[in-house]
């Protein structure tokens, strides 16, 4: 399969599941996860997979939220707006179900994608999951 092919570059490959495991995921758990894979002509160029409405904290069962699971861009296709395009499609489906923020989470770090999701609005929440950071942007 194309999308199994996308791979990041070496520096983020420790930030970023592949591919691969992300279709696995989504095998699994279908009435949750949203993938989607970016495509510029017939040229696969990236993946996303959004979160739809999961408990976020298992403590406090009316915590649920939605967002950006997973986003790979091929290493040779960053920079050129694909992975806003990809964030712009999620957000476009959250609020197309209603919902009013969309959730990220980033391992922090030199490498890391905080620059970017801070360049496109997210906040950070002060909250972690696990070894990432948990970034909100207001639909």
């Amino acid at each position: 399969m194309a999308a199994c092919a996308i791979a990041v570059r070496p520096d983020q490959e420790g930030l970023v599941e592949p591919v691969a495991r992300s279709l696995a995921e989504a095998y699994v758990q279908p009435d949750v996860a949203w993938p989607r894979l970016i495509v510029d002509g017939d040229r696969p160029v990236g993946f996303l997979m959004a979160f739809l409405d999961i408990q976020w904290r298992p403590e406090d069962p009316t915590d649920v939220r939605s967002g950006l699971w997973r986003l790979n861009i091929a290493a040779d296709q960053q920079g050129r707006g694909y992975g806003r395009f990809a964030v712009a499609a999620v957000a476009e489906e959250l609020r197309r179900r209603g919902t009013d923020r969309l959730i990220t989470t980033w391992v922090p770090g030199a490498h890391g994608p905080e620059r970017f999701y801070r360049r496109l609005g997210f906040r950070l929440t002060g909250e972690r999951s696990g070894d990432q950071v948990v970034g909100e942007l207001a639909l």
